[in-house]
């Protein structure tokens, strides 16, 4: 599959230049609409208590749990979501962790840093799971949980790579973007180095094409800490405090 930069067509007459996405996605990824219609097909969760019955659907009652899920392409407001639930998670309580599922093949390189900032903002300590695939910027949301508390899946896959795209206009407007997409490139880089513990030049290097990787190779990368088959303990005993050893992160308890 195809990874890069997209570049959004001009709107109209009054767009003075064209419009720079810098992101990672799949051949098949359009930025979605703002009007795009809810999902028919979202279960909903009915809960009984002494004031009678409350409906949730599945995503609210896991957010009670301290349950994010970053699925599908990262975009802008799926990115806005999320921040959203880190921030509401973090004014609920900031000792108690928060568990970030992920299963994504990346997508705008913006809207992805704008999670990635906020999950280094917050003081709650944030627990990773990959379950599916971790790609490109979906690769840096995973490295960027709670040293400890990084995990995927047996048959998740992950992938990072550099930023590519194009763009057309005149010849200091490519200038311009072409530097841009190095400094951005560089940045990311700069991160992947972070939160993997290892030297800028190995980093990118292994960033030069795209780079698959098992669960076990990720963990010898320095991507993630360990590869979860099963759940250690109880959904109720994994509240840990920041530092401590945490399990992998809880469903809803019956």
């Amino acid at each position: 599959p195809m990874f890069g930069v997209r570049m959004l067509p001009r709107l109209g007459r009054a767009t003075a230049a064209p419009a720079l996405r810098r992101s990672f996605h799949s051949p098949g990824f359009h930025p979605p609409s703002h009007e795009a219609p809810r999902s028919s097909l979202i279960p909903m969760v009915l809960e009984t208590t002494a004031r009678g019955e409350r409906a949730f659907d599945i995503f609210s009652r896991l957010l009670q749990e301290r349950i994010i899920c970053v699925s599908g392409p990262v975009h802008d407001d799926m990115s806005t979501v999320v921040v959203a639930q880190l921030l509401y998670l973090e004014a609920q309580s900031v000792d108690k962790p928060i568990f970030m599922y992920i299963n994504s093949p990346g997508g705008v390189v913006t809207a992805g840093l704008a999670i990635y900032d906020t999950m280094q903002y917050v003081k709650p300590p944030i627990a990773t799971l990959c379950v599916g695939q971790a790609c490109s910027m979906g690769s840096l949301l995973l490295a960027a949980g709670e040293p400890g508390m990084r995990r995927a899946l047996p048959n998740a896959r992950i992938m990072m790579h550099q930023p590519s795209g194009g763009v057309s206009g005149q010849a200091t407007d490519i200038e311009i973007h072409a530097r841009e997409i190095l400094a951005v490139r560089e940045k990311l880089v700069g991160l992947y180095a972070h939160h993997c513990g290892k030297p800028v030049d190995v980093i990118a290097k292994a960033k030069e094409r795209d780079n698959f990787m098992s669960p076990e190779e990720a963990v010898a990368f320095g991507l993630i800490d360990e590869v979860v088959h099963k759940r250690e303990t109880a959904p109720t005993d994994a509240a840990a405090p920041k530092g401590a050893e945490a399990s992998a992160p809880p469903v809803p308890r019956d």
